[in-house]
Order: structure tokens, then C-alpha cells, then sequence
């Protein structure tokens, strides 16, 4: 019993590992943090964004750093179903992702909403894991003018008042207890 018991934590340590390696990617990606976003990735990843990119991970990063550090980038991800299946030192994660992002369009700014999922395969490698296969599928999509009013006016009324995110490594997030929060 110590045995199945052991390989019960274990699997449960493992699975843990994983959420956090996915949280931080996007986490990192919200943040702007480059180096961050890279992190997630194993040497020699892929990336399929979709139809919107394929190949390596290394040029995808390369691709969207630009508008991941941008100090006007508005973007937030939210992870929810995670659901990670253990095969050794391999594993698959399906993630549901729902995103916003302001973007700015020929008529000014824009709030765009995304539904998608991301089917990762991981691999452990030298004791940690990472993403070795990332695969993105997109569910649906609503895109609407700018509208910030912070609940139609009724959460403050000057909203200047408001502490904001800030980009890496100026979030709140990277005055954590150690200095960084990596």
C-alpha cells in the first residue's frame, strides 16, 4: 500500500508541477516578462498557435515579444479545466483559456474576449518539467469598443485612483517575498 500510496503523491507533485509551469506562461505573458514565457518551453519545443503560427517555440516567443512588452499592452488570460494526464515523464494537459485583449484598430482602441483551449504535451527533463508541444484550438470570439467605466461608474468615481498591472519587471507580482516571484 506505501507503494500506490507514494505513487499517488507523486503523481499529484507532478500534475502540480505542470498547472504552474501553465500558469506562469501566461502569467509571464500578461507581464510581458520574454525571458518568462521562454521559460515554459524545453529546448527544441513547437508551437502551433491555431493557424495564426507554426514551428518552433523559440521564433514564436521571438515573434510576439514585441507586443508583449509594449507598455500600452492590455492583455489577461484565464486558465480554467485543467485536465493533465501522466505517462511518465510525459504528460498531456488540455487547458481551457479565456482571454481579453486591447487592441488598437483602425478606428481607435478595442477590447477583444477569446475562448480557447491548448493541448500541451510535457516532458520532464533533467527533474523539471516544461512544454515540449504546445497546440492551440480557438472556440469563439467577441470583440467590442472600448468601454471602461469600472462597473458603469459605481466601483470609484475617479478611476485614477485605481492600482493598475504594470509590465516586468514593474507588476506587483515581482516584489514578491523573495524580490521576484518566480
Amino acid at each position: 500500500m506505501t507503494d500506490r500510496r507514494d505513487e499517488a503523491v507523486q503523481a499529484l507533485l507532478d500534475k502540480q508541477e505542470i498547472y504552474e509551469v501553465l500558469a506562469r506562461y501566461l502569467r509571464a505573458v500578461d507581464r510581458g516578462d520574454v525571458e518568462g514565457v521562454a521559460a515554459c518551453y524545453l529546448p527544441g519545443a513547437t508551437e502551433d498557435h491555431g493557424g495564426v503560427f507554426e514551428g518552433t517555440a523559440e521564433d514564436y516567443v521571438s515573434s510576439i515579444s514585441r507586443v508583449l512588452t509594449h507598455p500600452k499592452s492590455r492583455t489577461m488570460h484565464c486558465m480554467t479545466n485543467v485536465l493533465v494526464e501522466l505517462a511518465g515523464d510525459s504528460a498531456q494537459a488540455e487547458s481551457y483559456v479565456t482571454t481579453f485583449s486591447r487592441v488598437k484598430t483602425p478606428e481607435g482602441l478595442g477590447d477583444s474576449f477569446v475562448g480557447a483551449r491548448i493541448v500541451d504535451r510535457l516532458e520532464r527533463r533533467d527533474g523539471r518539467w516544461g512544454i515540449a508541444h504546445r497546440a492551440l484550438v480557438w472556440e469563439w470570439n467577441h470583440d467590442a469598443p472600448v468601454s471602461e467605466t469600472w462597473i458603469f461608474g459605481m466601483l470609484v468615481p475617479d478611476p485614477a485612483v485605481l492600482v493598475r498591472g504594470g509590465k516586468h519587471p514593474d507588476d506587483l507580482v515581482y516584489d514578491g517575498p523573495n524580490g521576484a516571484a518566480r
